[in-house]
């Protein structure tokens, strides 16, 4: 498969991946599984050439040709739902990368996957690709330990990686758990809407991408309908 240059967000299992190259960063955004339609994010550091996966999702066959030069230095996963990491294992052991997970969803991941995290992720930490810094905005509700992956580029322009905690049209889902939603969506209105400005642009585990501008009036229709 051939990358993109042409971004617009709108990939699906088999197709081709996309890349958008940021003055700082490229994304390269790909999706596997036909049935559940994951996105997975490679980062490289567009100076030192480093590279950094959000959520090893599925099919490492896959994952593995869209590697640049010096391998993988790091998998971050989002979260602990099995459709998030199911070529983890595959994906570490090929490449040697160190596996960061929330604090709270590592050890269920390890139980599913048998990856250790290298390192427990908290909100407010600093993840790094290269001389690029990632924030980390902990998001609790979907699971409890879902991470999102802040990346502001030089021109201030904010990129969000949100896993399953933020979709275009609404939350990620709690399963009937409605004080796992009230957590949820709380933390995403303080956490992201009431920090980020309208252009930030988002990219959720499943589906297109988003911006926030796009998405901030819908919020009371959010909390009012319970998903």
């Amino acid at each position: 498969m051939v990358a993109m240059t042409s971004y617009t967000g709108d990939v699906s299992p088999g197709g081709d991946p996309q890349t958008r190259t940021l003055s700082t960063l490229a994304i390269t955004k790909v999706a596997v599984d036909d049935k559940m339609s994951n996105n997975c994010y490679l980062l490289r550091c567009t100076e030192s050439g480093e590279q950094l996966l959000v959520d090893a999702a599925d099919s490492p066959d896959v994952l593995l040709p869209l590697l640049k030069g010096g391998g993988l230095a790091t998998v971050v996963t989002t979260h602990q739902h099995w459709d998030h990491h199911r070529a983890l294992a595959a994906v570490v052991e090929a490449t040697g990368a160190e596996h960061f997970a929330g604090a709270p969803d590592a050890d269920a991941i390890e139980e599913q996957t048998g990856v250790e995290a290298a390192r427990r992720l908290e909100h407010g930490d600093i993840v790094r690709v290269g001389r690029v810094d990632l924030d980390v905005i902990a998001i609790a509700g979907h699971t409890p330990g879902s991470v999102c992956l802040l990346h502001r580029d030089s021109d201030g322009v904010p990129h969000l990686f949100t896993g399953d905690s933020l979709f275009p049209g609404g939350v990620g889902s709690t399963f009937g758990d409605a004080d796992a939603f009230e957590l949820l969506i709380d933390q995403v209105e303080e956490r992201i809407f009431g920090l980020l400005p309208d252009e930030t642009h988002f990219y959720p585990g499943h589906g297109k991408d988003g911006l926030l501008g796009q998405e901030r009036e819908h919020l009371p229709e959010w909390r009012a309908r319970k998903w």
